[in-house]
């Protein structure tokens, strides 16, 4: 009796105990994303009475105003644009729109700043485009003729909205095309024409996905540096930018970072007010997604012209100059030894960062499949609280925590050791990666947790039935099922790594540069060209996670 029990019971206890390892490596990981909020609460804190008044008289309105004003016309723009596209894609079928389809989605492979610093160069009054222009009418001297200056509020709505609209399109797309026929062959036999179906039937069953999109778009634009600085546009993320490297003002830069989480805070709670009520189901069984009417001759040259444009305009234009002007400076000057060196240190910081954020998701993730309560959804939403806050911000945070523990370091090592560490945990590149970390960490933790939703629970009862304990379970069972989620989860993550700017600034160690930081000094010299390069580099990494989703989008 007892030998035929054993084998059941024995492994029971080891399960638990290695479980709960699990779940404290989730807590501790949990504990390292919410340390930058604490960190940048501390540091305010720390600040005047008469700062805090400095600030709200004479920065945070007029940050804050080109703050809102800034995401009230991308918000409306991104809308406008990705739902327009989404419609034309799936109730109309004309020559052409296989390939539209997945070509939406290049503008996410080029980083906003890299499309400002391209426009910039090319609208310049000197620029190819209005020297073109020029030539054609006639004119000598830009002096007799120019187009307006991009570098202001409305271009920097217009250049954001033309890279950020995919994050509207995607959601917005994959819903239209999930209702069902019959929805929309009984508006029509009621008389109700396809213009008037889209605004009273396709729209409103559409609007959590648009919602959703916005407020992604809306946090891209928040974390936005690069582009909103050279058009013009004081937003918050260069207001603390420029109090914390300018003024070096850190109690200062805390207090507008916190005043951006509440702003951050604001945009998702009336993202999720808006769609309160937006309640629909459609039955699985009896579904079919409604044909799209053809359109041929005039009508469909027209509806390919109108899907191309954003193309063209977000990805298109802006890649070809970035080919011709690095083309030019290979001829010119070849590949410079330091454009190497800062492509390697791009490449070995960004995988060296998605390797620690996939250890870390699958961490977070295993542990909520191991104990599947709300105390564990809790610590799942603290550890992805890093990619609803702007780089900007984030590395602030980390900033004050990893310059306090240098300090620590180097007291201690010169008083038991003699020596000095100096800048250890920011010079040896640590803060950065904890940057990339907390910044990056909820696309892993998603990925993953998607990979394990398809994994039966019965594959865990019978792996601890044969003897496995958790550790055991994960590394036989739940890891090879789930290499493919993994494997797309660290391709987004390395292309994020790559394009991000405003962490890096902030965290990289002295005489470090990147493809991304080397582009941003070479924007602020008003040398663009010189960075032609490193731009192409990071548009050509940034096309694979595009590819990706086109596949995916294609299979499904």
């Amino acid at each position: 009796m007892t030998l035929a029990l054993a084998p059941q019971e024995i492994p029971a206890r080891p399960f638990r105990i290695r479980g709960r390892v699990w779940i404290v490596l989730s807590a501790v990981i949990a504990a390292l994303m919410l340390l930058p909020v604490l960190a940048l609460i501390w540091q305010a804190a720390r600040g005047s009475a008469g700062l805090w008044s400095h600030l709200a008289a004479n920065v945070l309105p007029h940050a804050l105003s080109q703050t809102a004003i800034l995401l009230a016309g991308v918000g409306v723009l991104v809308a406008v644009i990705g739902t327009t596209m989404a419609w034309l894609v799936t109730a109309y079928d004309f020559r052409g729109r296989r390939v539209l389809e997945w070509a939406l989605l290049l503008p996410l492979a080029v980083p906003t700043y890299i499309v400002a610093y391209a426009y910039l160069d090319m609208l310049h009054p000197i620029g190819p485009v209005q020297s073109a222009i020029r030539a054609v009418l006639g004119y000598d001297s830009p002096r007799d003729f120019r187009l307006p200056d991009i570098r202001n509020m409305a271009g920097a709505i217009i250049l954001l909205s033309l890279v950020l609209y995919p994050y509207v399109y995607l959601p917005t797309r994959a819903m239209f095309m999930t209702q069902a026929a019959n929805l929309v062959e009984v508006s029509r036999t009621l008389g109700t024409g396809r213009a008037q179906v889209f605004r009273r039937v396709a729209l409103p069953l559409a609007r959590p996905a648009i919602a959703v999109g916005m407020s992604l778009a809306l946090m891209e634009t928040l974390n936005d540096i690069g582009a909103s600085e050279f058009l013009g546009v004081r937003s918050l993320t260069i207001s603390i930018y420029t109090t914390w490297v300018t003024r070096s003002d850190l109690p200062g830069a805390a207090q507008i970072s916190l005043a951006m989480i509440l702003l951050v805070v604001l945009l998702v709670s009336l993202e999720r007010w808006a769609r309160r009520r937006q309640r629909f189901s459609v039955s699985a069984q009896r579904s079919r997604s409604f044909e799209p009417r053809r359109l041929s001759g005039g009508a469909g040259l027209a509806a390919l012209a109108v899907g191309l444009a954003p193309v063209l305009l977000g990805f298109v234009f802006p890649a070809l100059f970035l080919a011709s002007e690095a083309w030019r400076r290979f001829r010119f000057a070849g590949l410079s030894d330091t454009l190497v060196t800062e492509a390697a240190n791009t490449f070995i910081l960004s995988a060296s960062a998605t390797l620690a954020v996939l250890l870390c998701g699958l961490v977070v993730a295993y542990a909520a499949r191991l104990r599947p309560k709300r105390d564990m959804l809790a610590l799942q939403r603290i550890a992805s609280l890093g990619y609803a806050m702007p780089g900007t911000v984030l590395a602030l945070g980390i900033l004050i925590i990893s310059a306090g523990l240098d300090r620590w370091i180097d007291q201690t090592a010169r008083q038991v050791l003699g020596v000095s560490t100096g800048l250890l945990i920011i010079g040896s590149g640590a803060a950065l990666g904890y940057a990339y970390l907390a910044r990056f960490l909820a696309i892993s933790v998603g990925s993953i947790e998607a990979g394990f939703s398809r994994i039966p629970r019965s594959y865990d009862h019978a792996a601890r039935a044969l003897g496995s304990g958790a550790t055991g379970a994960m590394w036989r069972v739940h890891l090879p099922l789930s290499r493919g989620a993994m494997a797309a989860a660290g391709l987004l993550v390395f292309v994020d790594c790559m394009k991000e700017l405003s962490a890096t600034l902030l965290l990289r160690p002295l005489n470090f540069e990147t493809l991304s930081t080397h582009l941003y000094a070479e924007a602020a010299r008003g040398t663009y060209e010189d960075a032609a390069l490193a731009a192409l580099a990071i548009v050509l990494v940034g096309i694979l996670p595009v590819v990706m989703l086109a596949r995916v989008g294609r299979r499904d």
